[in-house]
């Protein structure tokens, strides 16, 4: 008896009907296609994308060169080297002299961000960003501040958006 009613349903192509079925339900509704580049979708604040290193107020680099980024990346996508210095109330401190992210091995995973005891390093919410070369997507100690000084008033509003989460 089974047999018999697999036969008459291929027979008959029903299985073909019911696919047409949901093929002319979706043809005849409302499409939702975004125009990307005059139109952007909606973002969550705690999309992780382009990296930035943070300064202080007063224009310090936040980063300590406590190396919990470096360790903690999965990917081994960031190096960093640092020495001590003085600090200008005559303090001795520890700051970077490098500071390398290579994005071609970053996974865009943010342990970098959630391991900084001082939130020096962080994910921004730019994804418009490439590179022709392998070269181009290495960023440096002073990419990334640069990257930092631009985005700044957007990074402390996704902080303060994120906070309750933290």
């Amino acid at each position: 008896m089974g047999a018999m009613k697999d036969f008459v349903k291929s027979f008959f192509l029903l299985e073909l009907f019911k696919g047409l079925t949901v093929t002319g339900r979706y043809f005849f509704a409302r499409k939702i296609t975004i125009q990307y580049p005059d139109e952007k979708t909606p973002m969550g604040f705690r999309f992780r994308g382009l990296h930035a290193l943070r300064r202080y107020p007063n224009g310090e680099e936040r980063c300590i060169s406590c190396k919990l980024c470096e360790a903690v990346c999965p990917a081994l996508a960031i190096t960093i080297e640092g020495t001590e210095r003085e600090d200008a109330n005559g303090q001795k401190s520890r700051r970077t002299t490098r500071y390398d992210i290579d994005l071609t091995k970053c996974i865009f995973c943010g342990f970098c961000e959630e391991a900084c005891p001082v939130d020096a390093i962080v994910e921004t919410h730019i994804f418009e960003y490439h590179g022709e070369t392998r070269g181009d997507l290495l960023y440096t100690k002073q990419m990334l501040l640069a990257n930092g000084d631009r985005y700044e008033s957007e990074i402390a509003k996704n902080r303060a958006l994120d906070a309750p989460y933290r």
